[in-house]
């Protein structure tokens, strides 16, 4: 990477940019609604998300532009003796930052979290049609250990 990306918990005045690279992107363009103003129910959404200590929606920033985006929910269970893990989901990185490591810098941010929270475990998912994110993932050592469904409601 040429520059230093930072990270943080995002803010209100990162929501639109958030939802412009959530939009951006095939399948993404079908499922989101980037318009001005923006529809409140994203605001409900990141209201719900950063009053909850277990989730956190982290930015990655080259300066002051927003460049990346994931949210990490911390779930503990009943199994593995009562253990936590993290979810991430929603990574997206800006169309001008793709390839040049600014999706590797997000996920390794999101599993060192994930430790410094007592994690044994992290997952994520990702939509079949995505090749390139599942190959993406696998490199940085995921393993497609279990099968997802899903049910829309």
């Amino acid at each position: 990477m040429e520059t230093e990306i930072k990270f943080r918990m995002a803010n209100e005045k990162d929501l639109d940019r958030i939802v412009a690279m959530l939009a951006d992107d095939v399948l993404g363009s079908k499922r989101e609604r980037y318009e001005n103003p923006l529809p409140h129910s994203y605001m409900k959404a990141f209201e719900a998300i950063t009053s909850d200590p277990n989730n956190e929606l982290i930015v990655a920033c080259d300066g002051n532009e927003v460049v990346g985006v994931q949210q990490i929910t911390f779930t503990p269970y009943i199994t593995h003796q009562g253990g936590w893990r993290a979810t991430i989901e929603g990574v997206r990185t800006s169309a001008s930052v793709r390839g040049k490591g600014v999706g590797t810098e997000l996920i390794k941010w999101a599993i060192q979290r994930a430790e410094e929270r007592g994690c044994h475990l992290v997952q994520l998912t990702t939509d079949k049609k995505r090749p390139d994110a599942l190959r993406f993932y696998e490199r940085l050592g995921f393993k497609a250990t279990h099968e997802g469904l899903k049910l829309k409601l």
